[in-house]
């Protein structure tokens, strides 16, 4: 007895084995059938109805209708949201520091060399005003080149009375060249006369200032000799200012040139002074993470000094814009997805293009219209939903053709002849409808598939909607409900596209071979919900499941 049952178990243990096998091997073409099935069915539901754009069963992220009763979703505490058009306004702040105006310093160079001689303007800090004496200048070079003009005048005194024309041309060319040479050293018209009506030479040259404002460096000295490359004085205009400001990365996309600009300092509590955005700076600082922009101040009254430090307030209104609450916007790292209300428990994910997130709200620029209702609360437990029904559907399409529905469903299966236990499912007086025709809320509906014999894999469901005259009615709304009587089946939902004559269509995929329970349910404006649930088998199961 106990060698009987010794080789009863031993027998049990290799039939598993031979079972684990053949999953294993025909799990890889079974899951390329499913993934082709899917996708032509993606392309149909897109073409008839945006809502099936939501229900994405591929490799990364797959996720399918939820469906979830009003039970469940009072103790998950889902709540829902309408989606409409709101203003999308916000302000970004950030921490700034006055600085001169780049535009409105002037440096003072000589483009000769000799020794200063008088110092006027003698310490940084002082004001100069334009045309304002700032130092002489001895230079050999220069005395030497004002010689060479007086020459040049006094040989074109002696041949003014010159028969020849050609005389009085070429010495006039050498009086222009002489004062265009005076001109290059930065001497004026005025200089240049003066020294022509004198008739001698200057021996020390007095440099003007070339701007009005305030001396912020200083690298000249009474006796020093000095050359062209020496920047002697920076002259900084006050009347004008930046303010600098640190604006954190994800704040950057809202500022934009010609932005107007609150700031307040410290040095003026309570006071608010004006300006406008006038650069975006095209580098980041790398540890702080922020982006320098640059505010252009008035600063007629000359109060705002440079290196103060100040706060810069920006105003963003970006207008009426189409907005989600932000809870209701899940991020995966690769997509933003939302799930949108059906209605009678159904949730559908939706994939969305947020833009810039303002007030708590998240501009939507692609995926759903004004008027949608999304959740907002108990949406990662309707996530887990999603993408449980899609591993289900997953899992139902990569093998269990071969094997008889309701020897899964009571644990009865045959293997290599040998049963394993169970008992046979007790059949009910309600079993649903075969395909045909039925009569229910005063329509009727005609159910067929094609092909005529279903098969595991993409099908076409299509259902004819009749009136009680017998018309076609045509502005229904329509949806296919379909799933296997297994326990742990969950149930799919698509909608149906509408065609002619009252014909509604939807292209679903049968996972396995068995018996599926199509529900089809009409909705029409002003009348009661009609729904039929009608039975089809699909054959054609997977090759060599059957022998084991």
């Amino acid at each position: 007895m106990l060698k009987l049952k010794r080789a009863r178990w031993i027998l049990i243990g290799l039939g598993i084995l031979i079972l684990i096998g053949g999953l294993v091997l025909l799990t890889e073409p079974s899951r390329k059938e499913h993934l082709s099935t899917k996708d032509s069915q993606a392309k149909h539901e897109t073409s008839g109805d945006k809502a099936t754009d939501a229900s994405d069963t591929t490799a990364e992220g797959a996720q399918a209708f939820a469906m979830v009763s009003r039970a469940r979703q009072q103790l998950i505490g889902v709540t829902t949201a309408v989606l409409e058009r709101r203003p999308m306004e916000t302000r970004v702040r950030a921490v700034g520091r006055i600085a001169y105006n780049e535009e409105r310093i002037t440096h003072v160079n000589l483009r000769i060399s000799g020794w200063v001689e008088d110092l006027f303007v003698d310490y940084t800090g002082q004001v100069v005003r334009k045309g304002q004496p700032l130092f002489t200048l001895y230079s050999p070079d220069l005395v030497a080149t004002q010689d060479e003009f007086l020459l040049a005048l006094k040989a074109r005194h002696k041949v003014k009375d010159s028969p020849l024309p050609e005389v009085h041309e070429q010495t006039e060319q050498v009086v222009e060249a002489s004062r265009d040479r005076l001109r290059l050293w930065t001497l004026t018209d005025r200089q240049i006369d003066e020294i022509a009506r004198r008739g001698k030479a200057n021996t020390y040259l007095t440099i003007y200032s070339p701007a009005t404002g305030y001396v912020i460096d200083k690298k000249v000295f009474k006796g020093m000799f000095v050359q062209p490359e020496t920047r002697l004085y920076s002259i900084a205009d006050l009347s004008a200012v930046w303010m600098n400001a640190e604006v954190y990365e994800y704040e950057t996309p809202f500022v934009q040139v010609d932005q107007l600009a609150t700031t307040t300092l410290a040095a003026y509590p309570g006071e608010q002074f004006h300006g406008r955005v006038s650069y975006i700076y095209p580098y980041m600082n790398q540890e702080a993470r922020t982006i320098k922009v640059r505010v252009e101040m008035p600063n007629p009254a000359l109060r705002l000094k440079p290196d103060m430090y100040g706060t810069v307030e920006l105003t963003i209104n970006r207008g009426i814009r189409l907005a989600v609450p932000e809870a209701a916007v899940l991020d995966s790292g690769t997509r933003q997805l939302v799930f949108l209300v059906r209605g009678e428990g159904l949730f559908e994910p939706r994939t969305v293009k947020p833009g810039p997130k303002i007030g708590g709200y998240y501009e939507i620029q692609e995926g759903l219209e004004a008027g949608d209702k999304v959740v907002t609360s108990g949406n990662f437990l309707i996530d887990s939903e999603s993408k449980l029904m899609a591993a289900t559907n997953m899992m139902g399409s990569l093998g269990m053709g071969g094997i008889k529905m309701e020897q899964a469903q009571m644990g009865q299966m045959e293997m290599g002849g040998m049963p394993m236990g169970g008992t046979q499912p007790k059949k009910t007086k309600d079993m649903a409808k075969t395909p045909g025709e039925r009569k229910v809320g005063g329509v009727t509906l005609t159910l067929s598939t094609e092909p005529a014999s279903p098969r595991i894999g993409e099908n076409l469901i299509r259902v004819i909607v009749k009136g009680e005259e017998g018309k076609p009615v045509t502005n229904a709304t329509v949806r296919l409900t379909y799933t296997m009587p297994m326990p742990g089946m969950m149930p799919a939902t698509v909608p149906m596209k509408p065609g002619k004559d009252g014909a509604y269509e939807a292209k679903v995929n049968l996972g396995m071979g068995g018996q599926w329970d199509l529900t089809v349910t009409v909705q029409r404006a002003g009348q009661a919900d009609v729904k039929e649930t009608f039975s089809v088998t699909a054959g054609g199961g997977m090759s060599g499941m059957q022998g084991m």
